[in-house]
């Protein structure tokens, strides 16, 4: 199929209002392993937990032609601060429910019942990928090692996200 991209390319925002570029673990991880993979990580930010904040990156990120994926890590618990899935909701044009059945399957293995914590959710916006993960390390690394890390790599079978690219805006 025509049209899809070489190289993928993502932008990660840290959602904190604790956390600065000296302090942010799973920001950093996350892009690591991101360019490790043969992606581009084309932008990336910490962002405090406000939603319109975070709706105003994520609208400019989604706008960005070379940008095909935006991982938020953080503000998914449930804290009166943790705001990230109701940010991101009102953004999506389709929810990604299958995300965050997968993510919580992980996760259990990884934390039992404590899962039941994490609102980790998933979507699509103007033909850009949206994912709302935790940001803890083991919750951030649950996401990418066992979920996203293989739907982004373009020889995943029987299928995976990459190939969708072109796709998503039909």
């Amino acid at each position: 199929m025509t049209g899809i991209p070489e190289t993928v390319g993502f932008a990660v925002m840290t959602v904190s209002d604790t956390r600065d570029a000296a302090t942010d673990k799973t920001g950093p991880w996350l892009r690591e392993q991101i360019t490790a993979e043969g992606h581009a990580v084309i932008d990336h930010a910490i962002i405090p937990d406000d939603i319109t904040a975070i709706q105003t990156t994520m609208k400019r990120w989604i706008a960005h032609p070379d940008i095909h994926a935006i991982i938020a890590t953080g503000g998914t618990g449930l804290t009166g601060r943790d705001v990230t899935p109701e940010a991101l909701r009102p953004l999506f044009d389709k929810e990604m429910d299958g995300f965050a059945a997968v993510f919580h399957q992980v996760s259990f293995r990884s934390v039992g019942v404590s899962t039941i914590q994490s609102r980790a959710v998933a979507g699509i916006s103007g033909g850009t990928y949206l994912f709302a993960i935790p940001g803890s390390s083991g919750g951030c690394k649950d996401a990418w090692n066992h979920v996203l890390r293989d739907e982004f790599d373009r020889t995943h079978r029987p299928c995976n996200l990459v190939e969708l690219i072109p796709r998503l805006t039909e």
